[in-house]
């Protein structure tokens, strides 16, 4: 039960937030992006340096 209330609250407050700062959320979906983009990049770069 717990639980359910704190992801809508959870999935509300996220939908509130694209609704009054459109800009603010690209943002910080953008900057998630990049944040897991440089992690498979250095996971690469880890398995690289393993092989060679």
């Amino acid at each position: 039960m717990l639980k359910k209330i704190i992801t809508l609250l959870v999935v509300g407050f996220a939908i509130y937030y694209l609704l009054t700062a459109p800009a603010g959320a690209a943002d910080a979906v953008s900057n998630a992006f990049g944040a897991v983009m440089d992690g498979f990049q250095q996971v690469g770069v880890f398995v690289n340096e393993l092989v060679a």
